[in-house]
């Protein structure tokens, strides 16, 4: 696999009862940092931190359509454990051995890895300092956004935009897996 591009990596413990809001939120802020379009802000208040989030109805669909194929792989599955994956390519001219142009192929300039494993709290005095600690998570997760993508290495990462159409001028895709399976 060719590193080249920047991977930024987010590690959550999550329980059953936030793990879809907070990998939504999560999800959103990433969006919400990376797309370039005309994009319409909203927040997300998980455990009381606040979170970016981007108002667009396509995005919001692709995010809850990923969080749920999520849920289902833990919900079905024997892994409690899996990722969401959040890739930006542009689109490059694609040459073969002799210079032939053959059409195009999608190149990662970034890479978000959401790595998330479900737990149950055994008791509410362990649930009260599981959230406390995700809480802490999230924060750390924003902090880390902010960082890269106004850090010189993010902002090189981002090719030149040449089509401005759209809320991403930008490829985007989202993969799912729980346990090391590709769900959808």
């Amino acid at each position: 696999m060719n590193t080249s591009h920047p991977t930024i990596t987010i590690d959550l413990i999550l329980d059953r009862h936030t793990t879809k809001e907070v990998l939504q939120a999560v999800l959103h802020a990433i969006l919400f940092h990376r797309l370039f379009g005309l994009v319409k802000p909203q927040t997300f208040d998980i455990l009381d931190v606040t979170m970016p989030g981007v108002s667009d109805p396509e995005m919001e669909q692709l995010v809850n359509d990923k969080v749920d194929a999520f849920w289902r792989g833990v919900e079905n599955g024997n892994s409690k454990r899996g990722q969401i994956t959040v890739t930006f390519s542009e689109k490059r001219p694609k040459k073969s051995w002799f210079q032939v142009y053959m059409g195009e192929e999608e190149v990662p300039w970034e890479q978000w890895i959401i790595n998330a494993e479900v737990r149950q709290p055994k008791s509410d005095r362990d649930r009260q300092q599981f959230l406390t600690t995700l809480a802490a998570t999230l924060t750390k997760a924003v902090q880390t956004m902010l960082v890269h993508t106004s850090s010189e290495k993010g902002r090189t990462a981002v090719p030149l935009i040449t089509n401005a159409t759209g809320i991403s001028p930008f490829p985007l895709r989202i993969g799912v897996s729980v346990g090391g399976v590709e769900v959808s």
